[in-house]
Order: structure tokens, then C-alpha cells, then sequence
């Protein structure tokens, strides 16, 4: 007889994590938004010798001797998923919480959590209410200093995760949406979200201030030495494949 336990291996769910800044909080509050299923294809590529021009002493520094070999920076780092959002689960066990929430919106939940990470920080309604009615309470200046906590214009700090050897920070840089499944409010239940990331390096971190960055630049290098060590492990196998030409 069967012991009842599936013989299945675990197996980790990749994420995606955003560090934003909560009106009235100044530190960064992680979003974990979890894939519900793991993409069955993931591409990425590497754009070799990344050399940006906007730096006129680097550019400089980068034109000597030996400009053709300097790569000056890590190589740019794209990935390319497709990821299936479905409610059916959910609505299976609707009094379970938070299923009462999948019930009336669906998917538009993650779907949004998802698209949000394309808005800059600090201009969204949520924010714009909670400073109005703050500044009210307490005066124009406690408004003004609500304003400074988040920069305006930048995009989260977001950390794409797929096991502890790929955590890396990104911005989103294509995003496509097929809706094929609705409830009677026309809230989509079913959807297929490809995504486009570009991995941002220590070195366009460095600037950075927000407490969430340096996280994020951390993650980098971690994942980072994690390469360095597995491609030294590789000696094992330069080993055999020596030993066997004899």
C-alpha cells in the first residue's frame, strides 16, 4: 500500500520582489509576488563588454591601449518569461481567505501588483490621499516631509528570484498581458503575462541611496560570486575531459 505521500520533489516557486516606500513609513516594504506557476521557459542573454557612453571619464579611460579587451563593466543581463495566472483554484475554495478577494477580482490582484512595478514611486492616488489627510492633521510641513520620503520619478527596487542562485534586481522592460477568461464584472480569471527584464549591475546601483538598493546591490553580488564559484567547480570537469584524450 501507499504511504499517502507524493514522491514528487518540492520545488521552489521563483518571485518577483518589490521594495517600496509606504507613505508613511520610510523604509522599504518588500511586495512578494509569487509565481503561481513556474514559467516553463525562461530565455536570457548577455550583452558582452557593456560600455556606456553617457560617462566622459570612462569613455575616455576605456579609448587607451587596450580599449578593444577593457570590458569596463559587467555585461548586461536580459531574461524573457512567460508566466500563466489562473483563479480556478481559488474560486474552488472560496470562503477560504484569501479567496473571498480572487472571488470578485479575479487575478486583477496579481495582475496589477505585476504592472505596478512599471510606475514610478511616490505619485500614485493611495499616497497622494494619505498625505492630504496627514498634512490636514498636522500641518502643512508634515506634507512636505511625506513628500521627500520617496523619490518621484523612480521605478521600485525590484529583485527577480528563481532559487538562491538567481537573485538578482531588474526593471521591467516589456510587459504583454493575453486575457482569455472573465467573471460577470469582467474581471479577467484566466492570463498569460510575458515578461521582460533587464538585471541592473552593482555598478548602476552604486549611486543609489535607497536603502533598498544597497539590498539589492548585495543580491547582485551574491549572485554574482555564486558564478565565480561554480565556474571554479568546473575544474572537475576540465580534469575529465583531459584525463579522457589519453
Amino acid at each position: 500500500m501507499g504511504s499517502g505521500y507524493s514522491r514528487a520533489p518540492f520545488m521552489l516557486r521563483g518571485a518577483i520582489v518589490q521594495f517600496g516606500g509606504f507613505p508613511i513609513i520610510p523604509l522599504p516594504i518588500p511586495q512578494i509576488i509569487m509565481f503561481q506557476y513556474n514559467p516553463d521557459t525562461m530565455s536570457r542573454s548577455l550583452n558582452a563588454f557593456n560600455k556606456p557612453e553617457a560617462d566622459k571619464d570612462i569613455k575616455e579611460k576605456l579609448t587607451g591601449k587596450n580599449a578593444k579587451l577593457d570590458a569596463g563593466f559587467d555585461p548586461e543581463e536580459t531574461f524573457n518569461l512567460t508566466l500563466f495566472l489562473d483563479a480556478t483554484d481559488h474560486l474552488e475554495t472560496p470562503d477560504q481567505f484569501p479567496h473571498q478577494i480572487t472571488v470578485v477580482t479575479g487575478i486583477a490582484d496579481r495582475l496589477s501588483a505585476l504592472e505596478l512595478l512599471l510606475y514610478p514611486e511616490g505619485d500614485g492616488l493611495l499616497k497622494n490621499l494619505l498625505s492630504s489627510a496627514i498634512g490636514a492633521i498636522g500641518g502643512g510641513s508634515t506634507k512636505s516631509n511625506l513628500d521627500k520620503m520617496i523619490n518621484r520619478g523612480e521605478v521600485p527596487i525590484t529583485l527577480f528570484f528563481f532559487g538562491p542562485g538567481r537573485i538578482v534586481p531588474v526593471i521591467i522592460t516589456s510587459f504583454n498581458v493575453e486575457e482569455t477568461w472573465w467573471n460577470v464584472a469582467l474581471y479577467p480569471l484566466r492570463a498569460k503575462v510575458t515578461l521582460g527584464m533587464k538585471v541592473l549591475t552593482a555598478t548602476e546601483l552604486a549611486k543609489d541611496k535607497r536603502v533598498a538598493a544597497q539590498i539589492a546591490r548585495g543580491c547582485y553580488d551574491f549572485t554574482r560570486a555564486q558564478k565565480e564559484i561554480l565556474a571554479a567547480l568546473n575544474i572537475a570537469n576540465t580534469v575529465e575531459s583531459i584525463a579522457g584524450m589519453f
